[in-house]
């Protein structure tokens, strides 16, 4: 049985209607990979309002038709990193909402007979410590891979750290929360378990093979 999430105090679940509209779409075997994509890409776009929400902001006067005010603008670089390949459509989703990020990229694969990640990429910007960087990862299992990931951006820098995923399981969101208890995890569900070989359950499949259609 899945935990409940009051569980896991570094995870926030979205529970929006119009995200959870989407998602059942998204799980669903008959849903090919044009929708899939776009479904990845419409989803990430939704769940950046409340990963967003702590961005630092700095008061600028602009001038509109009739007079001039007061606004807020975001004052950090903020960069995206996507983990390849399945990340990459949900980063291009908040890149959408958020186009003055930096974009770098980290290609992780999980070793299917350890399940541990093996990094045959890493292309960083070299300042991560200019602002908020926002990982990107559809699936959170077994954790392996997100905790690789973070350690990788934090010895490039990276100080103000936080994670979006689609469908997270609990043995995953425990073991980041473990190993980097600084970083907050963004997933749209928290399913029920691992499978014994390292899949969630009910979960999505592969998200990389059904983004690209390898199945």
């Amino acid at each position: 049985m899945a935990a409940p999430e009051d569980a896991h105090p570094h995870l926030v679940v979205f529970d929006h209607p119009l995200i959870q509209h989407k998602m059942a779409y998204l799980r669903d075997v008959a849903t090919s990979h044009r929708p899939f994509r776009a479904l990845l890409y419409q989803i990430a776009g939704l769940m950046v309002f409340e990963v967003t929400r702590s961005f630092p902001t700095s008061v600028v006067q602009v001038q509109t038709p009739l007079e001039r005010i007061d606004a807020h603008r975001i004052t950090a670089t903020i960069t995206v990193v996507p983990v390849l390949r399945a990340g990459l459509c949900m980063a291009e989703g908040i890149l959408e909402m958020m186009p003055e990020a930096r974009v770098g990229h980290l290609g992780l694969s999980r070793d299917e007979q350890t399940l541990k990640p093996v990094v045959y990429l890493r292309k960083l910007p070299r300042d991560l410590d200019a602002g908020p960087v926002v990982l990107v990862d559809p699936m959170l299992a077994t954790g392996g891979s997100a905790i690789q990931a973070i350690t990788l951006l934090k010895e490039a820098g990276a100080r103000d750290l936080r994670m979006i995923c689609l469908v997270a399981a609990p043995e995953g969101v425990s073991s980041l929360a473990a190993a980097h208890p600084d970083v907050r995890i963004y997933a749209a569900a928290l399913d029920r378990q691992l499978n014994e070989r390292g899949f969630i359950l009910p979960g999505l499949g592969d998200a990389g093979d059904r983004m690209y259609g390898t199945v």
